[in-house]
């Protein structure tokens, strides 16, 4: 060690004591191979101080320096303020040997620390992903279509109450059974097309069914939400709205906070739906045997942005059934005049 080297000729008169009641003995003091060599006058060894556990006694740096080996403050080692030089290389000494020993605790400190760090990452980026996949697997239908109508609930209070008629019923049910969808709710306001929400309801802006001559338009936008709840699942984006803590007392208490239910509404009434490929949607037409044009042209009536659609209308060679009869769509139309 070059420290070592430096003070190895070292030496340096002081008291010694073995014991707080011992007399003090005048010793040679030199620096020897990692140790603190404490001789007598006729320069015999008389012990060694490892530099690595001598240790320091407080408040005597004025007046030179008492040194006593670690967990020993009996046996000391008194230099006099003249023996500056000794003070100063054994306080070097004992910092530089210090330095170059191994430090478990820090070790143990350090892999303390990346464990803490490991087990936050889980926590932020794989829990929040694992408890929504695991709620997605365990919520029965039951309680997600329960979900459902919280929404709708709180939905209303900016769309307005739904349109209802019995005259409607049944044009309700065959636009449901055509689409796929478990049921179809015409609301007068708030939603600006149409809408999923868990439990399979989609939710349809009133001016579908009355701006328009044929529910294809209305069918088609049903669809769309098809096929958007199942490439984005409106229980998952609940969820991963809502986040950990709110997932997690779904899947322990059965129901989820009316504050997460409360914002989740208003960013999905405030933010517009993303606008779907036509090779996603198309698929979902040709299924329902349902035409593309129709919804095409209602989205974009120049066509222009929509042109894929029209081109490749599944249904524009084909007969089809008709989504409804006359007289049902004529009821269905008129569902929100009351």
């Amino acid at each position: 060690m070059t420290a070592l080297t430096k003070y190895d000729r070292l030496e340096a008169t002081g008291l010694w004591r073995t014991a707080q009641d011992a007399q003090r003995r005048e010793v040679i003091v030199s620096i020897g191979d990692a140790t603190l060599v404490i001789s007598d006058l006729n320069d015999k060894a008389i012990t060694h101080w490892s530099l690595a556990a001598v240790e320091r006694a407080a408040g005597n740096s004025g007046t030179g320096a008492i040194f006593h080996p670690d967990g020993d403050p009996s046996e000391t080692l008194e230099l006099g303020a003249e023996e500056g030089e000794m003070i100063t290389a054994i306080d070097t000494l004992r910092t530089a040997v210090a330095r170059a020993r191994p430090h478990p605790g820090r070790l143990r400190w350090l892999g303390v620390a990346l464990s803490a760090s490991a087990v936050a990452a889980l926590a932020v980026f794989w829990l929040p992903g694992a408890l929504v996949d695991h709620a997605m697997r365990v919520v029965p239908p039951v309680k997600e279509a329960e979900i459902g109508s919280a929404l709708l609930a709180r939905i209303e209070r900016v769309s307005g109450v739904p349109c209802r008629s019995a005259e409607a019923r049944p044009a309700l049910a065959a636009l449901a059974g055509r689409t796929g969808a478990a049921r179809v709710v015409i609301v007068p306001d708030g939603v600006r097309e149409g809408l999923s929400l868990p439990g399979g309801t989609i939710l349809l802006n009133r001016a579908l069914v009355e701006d328009f001559e044929e529910p294809d338009v209305a069918a088609g936008y049903v669809l769309v939400e098809q096929v958007r709840s199942i490439t984005a699942p409106p229980l998952r984006g609940l969820l991963e709205h809502a986040g950990t803590r709110a997932t997690a007392q779904l899947l322990t208490t059965g129901s989820l906070p009316a504050s997460a239910l409360d914002a989740y509404t208003e960013a999905q009434l405030a933010t517009p739906a993303a606008t779907l490929a036509p090779d996603m949607i198309l698929p979902a037409f040709a299924a329902a045997k349902v035409r593309s044009s129709p919804y095409a042209r209602a989205r974009d009536i120049s066509g222009e942005e929509t042109l894929a659609l029209i081109e490749a209308d599944p249904m524009a060679d084909a007969a089809s059934d008709p989504i409804m009869r006359d007289r049902d769509w004529i009821q269905l139309q008129a569902i929100c005049e009351d």
